[in-house]
């Protein structure tokens, strides 16, 4: 497996590219994380998207409500148990978000050069010279020469569906605004962009609270996509407030940076955030598009040396209509994953999308095909250099485990792990080789009853690079000296042999605690 690798800096042969690429159990080390919606919502289409390697799936309530995405996630379950493939649940919230009030739907035609008016007024009625939208303060934030940009909900730059405003005068709450291009708004859905300028709405809005104490709750989902992250603040109290919701204490929060509020803070964000998503969407909005590609350069670095998951959004929009992406998208999602990012979001592409299994195929295999060239040996010396010295004595085990594994040529490193940390800083290591991390049920009371921890933990490195999780039976304890631990470890490797990754005569670095201390030891198979 290790052999398949090279580095970026060797010569690549030009006939290695044409060779047909390699099917794999894993798909990609690069995870892929897929919107559900109208296009990809039954249990044959969910099942098609787990086999084609999404391994988290997003629920965005932004539009339609809990019934309809709890109809959605049966499907899902159905879906997982039909393919035995696990699949971690994302609740992306609405946020700060701007919309545009068309309760009857109609159709606006809006020519270039005319004047339209943006007010808060709801009860009016939408038309080619006045938008409704649902905030007050608008007229507050903007002044004259600001850009907003209104486009359809996940909006992918190919519709005609796109307007950008230029601000001309606010008068009273109104804000009157040219109309630099002509569009036509036709659909249900319209996002409100404001470039650069502060929207005083709460991060965590009162509808994503009673989503989350819902729905949230009764579906124990795993990561909440925190829409419109703009401080530390906003995670901390969506940290209090998940903190005060039982099983939710568990749930990772993916703070969402989509503008330059959210990027000025960035730093702080990560310390506080479970992980990132990077909402290129609207960053390139609030950017300038020739600095999109730095931000995201500095961001997934920084994410990378914090051992955090970066995610990044909008890789190809095109596939919405097409069944293949342009080689520019193609380019971009293969740079993405030389950046180092933890996995890929696909919006648009599979909620309403034409091929959302397709899509998810797609962008699977060019993840793969970049990870062959992904250039380990720099970015394990720049980890290190970064993390320094001392290191801590987890840091130390993770990083000797996956140096172990790769002068060994292993096939895969084996990580026990009952909170999940071990397994993700074996992964923040980029070992060139899956990492099996078998997640070790706790039993833990609330003194009513009993019940086992570790299937969260399992879902969450769902979203991580590299790293896939099995759940061990709660009955062999990770630590424990005996043979029961040989059986965890026998199961273990029979996982990886059905699944294609361990043939006869691999190597492989296992890492687990014995007792007090945390060992890392290499082991040959026989016949």
């Amino acid at each position: 497996m290790h052999s398949n690798h090279l580095l970026l800096e060797e010569p690549i042969r030009m006939a290695s590219i044409l060779e047909p690429s390699k099917p794999n159990f894993f798909p990609a080390m690069t995870k892929i994380v897929g919107t559900l919606g109208p296009k990809s919502r039954s249990v044959e289409t969910i099942s098609a998207c787990l086999k084609a390697g999404m391994s988290v799936a997003r629920f965005d309530f932004s539009w339609g409500d809990s019934d309809y995405h709890q109809e959605t996630l049966e499907n899902l379950k159905a879906a997982i148990k039909a393919t035995k493939k696990l699949c971690a649940v994302m609740l992306d919230t609405v946020g700060a978000e701007l919309q545009v009030v068309n309760k009857n739907e109609t159709t606006i035609s809006l020519k270039e050069d005319a004047i339209v008016t943006l007010t808060p007024h709801q009860g009016q009625e939408a038309s080619d010279e006045v938008l409704p939208i649902n905030f007050g303060g608008l007229a507050k934030a903007v002044k004259k020469g600001d850009t907003i940009f209104v486009g359809q909900y996940l909006f992918t730059g190919s519709e005609t569906t796109s307007v950008w405003l230029e601000v001309d005068q606010v008068n009273g709450d109104d804000v009157v605004c040219v109309v630099k291009n002509s569009a036509t708004l036709a659909g249900s859905l319209f996002t409100l962009h404001a470039s650069q300028v502060h929207i005083d709405m709460p991060t965590l809005t009162e509808k994503d609270k009673e989503v989350i104490s819902t729905w949230g709750v009764q579906n124990k989902i795993d990561f909440i996509s925190l829409s419109y992250t703009r401080h530390a603040e906003d995670v901390r109290e969506a940290r209090e407030f998940l903190s005060k919701l039982g099983d939710l204490s568990q749930t990772q929060i993916l703070a969402k940076i989509e503008n330059v509020e959210g990027l000025t803070h960035f730093d702080e964000i990560l310390k506080e955030a479970d992980g990132i998503i990077l909402s290129r969407g609207n960053l390139g909005i609030d950017l300038p598009p020739e600095k999109v590609f730095l931000f995201q350069k500095a961001a997934v670095h920084k994410c990378n040396m914090a051992g955090k998951p970066a995610v990044v959004t909008r890789v190809v929009d095109s596939m919405t209509d097409n069944l293949r992406p342009t080689r520019a998208e193609a380019t971009d999602v293969a740079n993405a994953v030389l950046d180092g990012t933890d996995a890929i979001l696909l919006g648009a592409e599979t909620l309403r999308g034409l091929y959302p299994v397709e899509t998810i195929s797609t962008v699977g295999k060019i993840c793969a095909e970049a990870g062959k060239v992904f250039n380990q040996d720099l970015y394990f010396k720049k980890t290190v250099k970064f993390v320094g010295e001392p290191m801590t004595h987890l840091e130390a085990i993770a990083s000797s485990a996956v140096r172990a594994a790769i002068k060994v040529k292993a096939s895969v490193i084996i990580c026990f792990t009952s909170s999940g940390r071990a397994a993700r800083l074996i992964a923040k290591y980029r070992p060139t080789m899956p990492v099996l991390s078998v997640v070790i049920p706790r039993l833990k009371t609330n003194q009513l009853k009993w019940s086992f921890s570790g299937a969260f933990e399992a879902r969450q490195s769902l979203i991580v690079r590299g790293l896939f999780p099995m759940l061990a039976d709660p009955r062999h304890p990770a630590e424990s000296t005996n043979a029961s631990n040989e059986s965890v470890l026998k199961v273990a490797l029979d996982h990886g042999k059905a699944s294609g990754v361990i043939k006869s005569h691999d190597r492989v670095v296992v890492c687990q605690k014995v007792g007090d201390a945390s060992v890392v030891k290499i082991i040959e198979l026989e016949d």
